[in-house]
């Protein structure tokens, strides 16, 4: 009986997706601080393989891995819009395509 080690956090389903490949899993539920703390390393993880591949795929992932960080921080999706839009309203967006080579100091 082989063991393939993965030490990561999954999404919900990926136990039974694994049970109805014949193979078992074997899992634990972590506790809110672990779990705030293997949100920001699979965040990282998945920012990594969209940089890799900008795959639209793997920025939905993101976004899903972002959800549970609010989830994770009792901060709910329209709370986390505003902070967003109001963010933008100060400093904008990018839709301009702005690119800063550098600035200059007043003498």
């Amino acid at each position: 009986m082989a063991k393939k080690i993965f030490n990561k956090l999954v999404r919900d389903k990926i136990p039974q997706v694994i049970k109805n490949s014949g193979d078992k899993p074997y899992i634990k539920v972590l506790s809110d601080e672990e779990n705030l703390k293997q949100l920001n390393i699979k965040l990282t993880e998945e920012v990594n393989e969209y940089l890799s591949d900008n795959n639209v795929e793997e920025l939905a992932d993101i976004v899903e891995v972002i959800y549970g960080l609010l989830k994770a921080k009792n901060v709910s999706i329209e709370d986390f819009e505003k902070i967003r839009l109001n963010k933008k309203e100060k400093r904008g967006g990018f839709e301009n395509k702005i690119f800063l080579e550098y600035t200059t100091t007043k003498d």
